[in-house]
């Protein structure tokens, strides 16, 4: 199953192309299916069909669906009191109604992550299972920080609550009373593992081959911005990207004397693009007007997804015949040297790229190592490290 990320600056269009990719999708005989979290539905409103949250089919092959976030996160909840309700009924708490839930912040992103999880596990075949899955993220900021979300998460529980302390379970009682403290019960380790299989389940639908992010941007210098500054997350995350997306493209003639200095812009803009590794922007025109209904949006000529591109994350270089170090490359296109933070912290290393953060596990035979330096060179972070003796095995 292929998925396409669709975000981008706000204001950009990026809803608008979501809605135009799945349509070109769709007329190529795919089954495509289009999702938005959008409680606006600015969606609906492209293709000239109404969403709610059961499908639509806005065109042969298409179906589109608005998230009720709203309802979603209202039935978690209530889940949730239920699962606790003896601890509640012991702190003298007064159950909430679901009348009483109203949405929290951040509710339509997790809505989104919930459909991508339960989409990804669909098996082969199944009648519900659709060639393309198309996705209206939110404007980017947001998007990135909900593509990473999983993730970050799981590190959190992993360290909270470590999966290995439930082999103890049977010394708990011993321990708690040696060191006279409470320990965790079975219950919130039990809670706590739940939650790790849905994240990992999340995760792994972001991750999966098959699943791309498209940038959304018009050519100018704030959309090179944007983007820039994106692509440099999407790497920081192994997130792989597909060719950028120029929106309200001017046509070179015809436009009048006084377009000359905006085309001049864009065609800088459009350069640096088409220089990307991803592959050459795609240009979608300006139609003079606010595209809006099926044939606006086949006006612009926006092609179907190809195949996803492969992702790049870190990858380690032997150089210990040659050099005595170990290399851990990563790709960070769009960086620069101070805007580049490099940590290490125990047997993880803590990239800082702008205003994004990864944490990243080191692999086995670099936690034995020591960090000897770190460069920054064509868009790739090389940091080396050199054997520590007291833990490099030996040669006899």
């Amino acid at each position: 199953m292929r998925t396409v990320l669709v975000t981008g600056p706000g204001g950009a269009g990026r809803t608008t192309l979501a809605a135009a990719t799945a349509r070109a999708a769709a007329r190529a005989g795919t089954r495509v299916l289009l999702l938005t979290a959008d409680p606006g539905d600015r969606l609906g409103t492209a293709l000239g069909a109404p969403l709610g949250p059961a499908p639509v089919e806005a065109a042969p092959g298409l179906h589109a669906l608005r998230l009720d976030a709203a309802d979603r996160l209202r039935a978690d909840l209530l889940a949730l009191q239920d699962r606790a309700a003896t601890a509640l009924d012991a702190l003298g708490a007064t159950p909430l109604a679901a009348d009483e839930l109203t949405p929290l912040p951040g509710a339509e992103e997790l809505a989104l992550l919930r459909a991508l999880r339960e989409l990804a596990a669909l098996p082969e075949g199944d009648p519900a299972r659709p060639g393309l899955v198309v996705v209206d993220l939110p404007a980017a900021p947001r998007a990135l920080a909900l593509l990473s979300l999983p993730g970050e998460l799981r590190r959190y529980l992993a360290r909270l609550l470590p999966a290995e302390r439930q082999a103890a379970r049977a010394l708990r009682p011993l321990l708690g009373r040696l060191a006279g403290l409470p320990l965790p019960g079975e219950g919130l380790y039990a809670a706590a593992a739940r939650w790790d299989t849905e994240l990992a389940a999340a995760q792994a639908a972001l991750s999966r081959p098959g699943t791309s992010v498209t940038l959304v941007a018009e050519p100018g210098p704030a959309g090179a911005d944007a983007v820039r500054e994106a692509r440099t997350a999407l790497a920081l995350h192994a997130l792989p990207a597909d060719p950028v997306f120029a929106n309200r493209v001017l046509p070179a003639e015809g436009a009048g004397a006084w377009a000359a200095p905006l085309l001049a812009q864009q065609a800088k803009i459009l350069d640096l693009w088409d220089q990307d590794p991803g592959g050459p922007a795609v240009r979608v025109p300006h139609l003079g007007h606010d595209p809006r209904g099926p044939e606006d949006l086949d006006a612009l000529g926006v092609p179907a997804p190809g195949p996803a591109p492969a992702v790049a994350g870190p990858r380690v270089e032997d150089r210990l015949a040659a050099d005595g170090v170990l290399l851990w490359h990563l790709e960070l296109p769009g960086v620069s040297r101070d805007q580049l933070d490099l940590v290490r912290r125990a047997d993880e290393l803590v990239v800082t790229a702008g205003a994004f953060r990864r944490i990243l596990p080191l692999p086995g035979a670099l936690r034995r190592c020591t960090v000897a330096g770190a460069a920054l060179r064509d868009g790739t972070l090389t940091v080396r490290f050199t054997p520590d003796p007291a833990q490099w095995p030996q040669k006899r």
